[in-house]
């Protein structure tokens, strides 16, 4: 429904076309992480969510302010102004890599109406997969929590957003401390909205290339689609602070979309994303090789996974 309400992209070369899988591929692939999810959860590994069968009134209301913002959202993409939100900061204390209007949507990252739509719209991105592609790093971060035991240990999951997946955590881990940071304050107060049952939390408003905390302060780092939206610079300020608030026998569990090469069929489907939805940062994170990047900031690459299209790194500080 979606696509045929939005506004087409260019249409694709002859060659872009006997590159790009079909939807049956992609289906396919899409049930694999759907089956693997559910394998996690039967193993135990962690819980099944506790939202999977959402209110059907709560859904309907969702969708229909889905689809009045996707009219705005066509009409930035067909006039290609993903900058509107620049005009509303215009002496921000925000970075102007962050003043976007990020997938074209309305108030970039900078308002509770941005907030409230931000999930359902990520869940439309990946059909369904988002959630189950998160949950995939709840495996590394149990193993990792193991060390310290989950009532001495503290987590930080960095670019928090909403707290969609801080929520998650907190589910399967009640015990644990888990700090979130973010640059939006309306996407934080809806983190703190959602995690206000449990104990043990806290949400706080930084760059994540300044990290306000002190030196080797967490057990685990999370950080989840961040990387895709910032500069090149930016990514490795971020990484440095990675090692810097990482306990020596810490881990970085990191989750992002896939680069070239990671699943040839995707390559393709890859390169013509940013034309899809406004990523000014995406083309460039394609090219950034991730394994030198975070060799190069004093990390060590224990594991790669793929799940869908997401790409799951497992890091620890180097010696």
């Amino acid at each position: 429904m979606t696509n045929r309400v939005s506004t087409p992209t260019s249409p694709p070369t002859d060659s872009e076309k006997k590159s790009f899988p079909n939807v049956k591929m992609i289906a396919a692939d899409l049930q694999h992480l759907f089956e693997r999810d559910w394998k996690n959860i039967e193993a135990g590994l962690y819980l099944s969510p506790e939202d999977k069968w959402p209110n059907p009134i709560d859904a309907l209301k969702q969708t229909a302010r889905y689809f009045q913002d996707l009219q705005k959202v066509n009409r930035r993409k067909l006039s290609g102004q993903g900058h509107e939100i620049a005009g509303q900061f215009p002496k921000s204390a925000y970075p102007a890599y962050y003043l976007h209007n990020f997938h074209y949507q309305s108030d970039g990252y900078l308002s509770e109406e941005s907030a409230q739509l931000y999930d359902y719209q990520v869940e439309v991105l990946f059909t369904g997969g988002a959630d189950a592609m998160r949950r995939q790093a709840l495996v590394p971060i149990g193993a990792a929590l193991r060390r310290p035991g989950i009532r001495q240990a503290k987590l930080l999951d960095v670019g928090c957003g909403t707290g969609r997946f801080l929520k998650t955590i907190k589910q399967n881990f009640p015990r644990l401390w888990v700090n979130g940071l973010d640059l939006s304050p309306p996407y934080l107060k809806k983190a703190q909205s959602d995690l206000a049952p449990w104990s043990r939390q806290r949400v706080v408003q930084g760059m994540a290339e300044h990290l306000p905390f002190a030196d080797q302060s967490f057990d685990v780092v999370s950080c989840i689609y961040l990387f895709h939206e910032l500069p090149r610079p930016v990514r490795r300020q971020v990484a440095t602070e990675f090692k810097r608030v990482l306990k020596p026998d810490g881990r970085l569990v990191f989750v992002d979309s896939l680069q070239p090469g990671d699943h040839p069929p995707y390559d393709s489907l890859l390169s013509r994303f940013p034309e899809a939805t406004h990523e000014p940062y995406y083309s460039d994170y394609l090219n950034d090789d991730l394994t030198p990047l975070f060799a190069g900031t004093g990390f060590q690459v224990e594991a790669i996974e793929r799940a869908f299209f997401s790409r799951m790194m497992l890091l620890k500080p180097a010696l």
